[in-house]
């Protein structure tokens, strides 16, 4: 009997466009004669609550969702599902609020839990767990919160310039500002505020940037992908979200890089992946400082992006698995 996939999508953040954007993707490359594969969309908060979590069909019509089991009706029937894939970045699906809802109505899902999802999801918190494990450097930074006082010289003499402000818990570097004068300082904390009650001012590294995917699979082996090289253009001097979206970025798959860093680049994944009891396919963010030879841990995405334009689908790409493939070993990882 084909399973019922809830596809789930949007989010409250400012990543809601780039969600829906991954989630088209992937309801496009799933085999829907082996799965029954519903687009469920939760919208943003600004949305009157009854109609902000729907079952979107391919004709344009919403249906609400039963939230009290995540059922919905088609043809009068009710639909209850084998498995959310959850493919919403940022609030609520990847610090760990789906999770837990749906742990608690009983239904498997694709992503890490909800403990991992939100340790993971706020930078502060999971930086000094990674930096105690001693396989990677970590920056030096500080964890501001929203109505606490903020002193920009002691940040500035403390990190020194130049600095990066990002919102604590976030991604496709939105809100993400790098800092070369101190009066730029209080703006950019405040423009962060505007995603997110904590701000992540970290330490600026010189180097290389790097991505690797990991997925296990459903018999429990590690698949760590290849390493990725992001070199942004433009004028951008980092990987900002119009690099990301807009084409301003060559991403080099597999990188450009001798054995022994991207050896390590993937050696590091593979254990970052079990200490942090990761699940579903994850992607960790490295800066390769060149000067001093030294690998540094940017951050955990626990739900990737997987539109045309992201990496983990190119990496799966580069060792010939097509993307209904990888989200078929996805889907069969979680059930399993």
């Amino acid at each position: 009997m084909k399973k019922n996939i809830a596809l789930v999508m949007g989010g409250y953040s400012g990543e809601h466009e780039i969600s829906i954007g991954s989630g088209n993707q992937v309801y496009q490359s799933l085999d829907h004669d082996k799965y029954n594969v519903y687009k469920i969309v939760v919208e943003r908060e600004n949305v009157p609550q009854a109609e902000r979590w729907y079952w979107l069909g391919d004709d344009g019509t919403h249906q609400p969702v039963n939230r009290h089991d995540f059922s919905v009706t088609d043809n009068g029937q009710t639909v209850h599902f084998d498995l959310a894939f959850i493919i919403i970045h940022g609030n609520p699906g990847e610090n760990g609020v789906l999770q837990g809802y749906f742990d608690l109505v009983g239904i498997p899902y694709t992503t890490c839990g909800f403990y991992t999802s939100a340790l993971t999801f706020n930078k502060g918190y999971c930086n000094p767990v990674v930096r105690s494990f001693g396989i990677v450097s970590v920056a030096q930074s500080l964890m501001l919160l929203r109505n606490n006082e903020v002193n920009t010289d002691d940040i500035v003499s403390r990190l020194s310039l130049p600095l990066f402000v990002k919102p604590a818990s976030g991604g496709s570097s939105v809100a993400t500002t790098k800092v070369k004068e101190a009066a730029e300082l209080m703006p950019a904390i405040q423009e962060a505020f505007t995603e997110d009650n904590a701000v992540l001012v970290e330490q600026f590294i010189e180097g290389r940037e790097f991505d690797c995917g990991v997925l296990r699979d459903k018999e429990g082996r590690k698949l760590v992908f290849p390493v990725t090289e992001i070199i942004p253009t433009g004028g951008h001097e980092f990987f900002d979200y119009e690099a990301k979206y807009k084409g301003f970025s060559n991403e080099v798959t597999p990188a450009e890089v001798g054995t022994a860093i991207s050896s390590q680049i993937q050696q590091v994944s593979s254990q970052l992946y079990d200490l942090l009891d990761c699940r579903g396919v994850v992607r960790f963010d490295y800066i390769y400082n060149t000067k001093k030879s030294e690998l540094f841990f940017l951050e955990v995405n626990t739900i990737p992006g997987q539109s045309a334009e992201s990496i983990v689908p190119k990496q799966a790409r580069a060792i010939g698995i097509e993307p209904a493939q990888l989200y078929d070993m996805i889907i069969q990882a979680a059930v399993r």
